[in-house]
């Protein structure tokens, strides 16, 4: 295992941030890192670069002792944060190789570096522009190509693709994976279908505890349960569907409801029921296994 998190606790006066959170990474594979706000997920990433320090546990980062050399092991570690730092007065190239600098390179690596982060974030056409004058989605990919100059062993990424129009989304995407190939690489996002697109494994956080740490395809198998989403002109009470276990009002409101179970063909029958007795006018009713979005909500709100 390149990173091994194992039981780390933070404490902010009597409120634990992190409960004796662990959970490991390993090259090649892409680990999404899920949790609602205020979860606890930007206060592990911070403590595994060395940003801030943990009241106990450990933080191994390719067998080093992140928590007690942090200074050494950031040299391992590229980080994205969520709000992307950026001197946005320098220039695009200047500032790579500034970057590229803080970590003891020059000459000839330290251009073919700036050079090859240029060319892979699609930022050549801009690289004497300042930071400034950037659209918001090209100073998220100058923060990715600062993440990855110093070719670190392990990558982590806090909402990398904030801001990036759909096509600039496939193009970091793309990266992402093709970066990960050799190296461990965690993303933190709350776009879950970029972690369906892209990651193999999930850990999910709440409250400072991790409440599931799996594959993603373990973790989609485990459920038996279908998924029926109902769509109607008009708006649903939760009451109409008693006979219903495990229901919710859906992305769209009230007119759009949720509802899990382990006999769709029962279930169905009772939704349609509630369509004729009600006289509701019907806009679809789709069924399918869980997503990940689903089986997100359904941790984090047990």
């Amino acid at each position: 295992m390149s990173l091994e998190v194992s039981k780390l606790t933070k404490l902010y006066g009597n409120q634990k941030a992190l409960d004796e959170v662990s959970f490991s990474a390993t090259p090649g594979r892409i680990l999404g890192f899920l949790g609602p706000n205020g979860a606890g997920k930007s206060t592990t990433m911070k403590i595994i670069t060395g940003f801030l320090s943990a009241d106990s546990g450990d933080v191994k980062v390719m067998g080093m002792d992140a928590l007690n050399s942090p200074k050494e092991v950031s040299r391992l570690i590229g980080y994205l944060p969520e709000h992307n730092p950026l001197y946005l007065d320098m220039y695009v190239r200047e500032f790579l190789e500034f970057s590229g600098g803080l970590y003891g390179m020059s000459g000839q690596l330290l251009k073919s570096r700036t050079k090859e982060m240029l060319n892979r974030t699609g930022l050549e056409p801009e690289q004497h522009k300042k930071i400034g004058q950037l659209s918001k989605g090209y100073r998220q990919r100058v923060g990715l190509a600062r993440a990855l100059i110093h070719d670190p062993q392990v990558i982590i990424l806090d909402e990398p693709t904030t801001g990036l129009d759909p096509n600039q989304l496939v193009e970091i995407r793309n990266l992402i994976q093709e970066v990960a190939r050799d190296k461990t690489l965690i993303l933190s996002t709350h776009i879950m279908q970029e972690v369906e697109a892209i990651c193999h494994d999930v850990v999910i956080i709440n409250k400072g505890k991790i409440l599931a740490s799996d594959s993603l395809s373990n973790l989609k198998s485990n459920s038996n349960e279908t998924i029926l989403i109902l769509e109607t002109e008009e708006e649903l009470e939760l009451e109409w569907f008693a006979n219903l276990d495990k229901i919710d009002f859906g992305a769209k409101g009230e007119r759009e409801l949720l509802v899990s179970t382990t006999d769709p063909a029962s279930a169905r029958k009772v939704i349609m029921q509630v369509i004729h007795e009600r006289s509701l006018n019907l806009i679809s009713l789709n069924q399918s296994k869980k997503n990940l979005e689903l089986i997100f909500r359904e941790i984090t709100n047990a």
